[in-house]
């Protein structure tokens, strides 16, 4: 996959150190799969939010991008990429093509994008897909395809998934999600509304397994386009 260009390269509080220091960061927080901490160290989180917050991009917290909606925080974005990888094995697995729901600023895509050979994200705000496909482009980051539409469907056209990442909360499991994993697959998202958990559904042939994990805060899922 292509480097990552940095047009605003970093230094101070967008250096490669206050990325190393997020890093390490993370391994206390209790992430182990080497393969997503190596993704998070390479994908420059202050390019993916506005310059005015760029000395806060590397701090443990989500941040607003627009349209009311936010940056994940470095720990959830790498913990969900760990449980797309790994779900309940010890050792993780290769991704082929991943769908996330929710592309916002483009950084947790661009990030499964160098832990999967492409992935498919969904947007229903028109102007967040505009304004982050440019920024990808801009990123190359080839192997991220925004697409504008109602996450609650999913991209039916570009599955089975090896893995579904949602960035919002559902009140239960998606069906329509699930069809579209694909054997061997997993599902990770935020499950509930005024108390989410983070959950992982696996798919075994016509089998699915559900797990929950630690407590989350996510807005939840609208449907329809804007």
């Amino acid at each position: 996959m292509a480097e990552i260009l940095n047009p605003r390269a970093g230094i101070g509080m967008t250096s490669a150190r206050t990325r190393d220091r997020m890093i390490e960061r993370l391994r206390e927080q209790g992430i182990r799969d080497e393969i997503v901490l190596a993704a998070m160290g390479m994908v420059p989180r202050h390019l993916f939010v506005d310059q005015a917050l760029e000395s806060r991009a590397y701090e443990d917290t989500a941040l607003p991008i627009g349209f009311g909606q936010t940056i994940s925080n470095p720990y959830i974005v790498a913990r969900m990429a760990e449980l797309a990888r790994h779900g309940e094995n010890r050792h993780g697995q290769s991704l082929g093509r991943v769908l996330e729901i929710g592309l916002g600023c483009g950084y947790q895509a661009a990030v499964l994008g160098k832990l999967a050979r492409e992935v498919v994200s969904m947007e229903r705000i028109a102007a967040l897909v505009g304004r982050t496909r440019v920024r990808l482009r801009e990123l190359r980051i080839n192997n991220v395809k925004p697409k504008h539409g109602d996450g609650m469907h999913g991209a039916k056209d570009f599955a089975p998934f090896d893995a579904i990442v949602i960035a919002a909360a559902f009140a239960e499991v998606p069906q329509a999600l699930l069809a579209q994993l694909a054997d061997g697959g997993r599902l990770v998202m935020p499950l509930g509304h005024a108390t989410q958990t983070l959950c992982v559904v696996e798919r075994q042939g016509d089998a699915y397994t559900e797990r929950l994990h630690e407590g989350v805060k996510f807005v939840p899922l609208l449907p329809g386009v804007a």
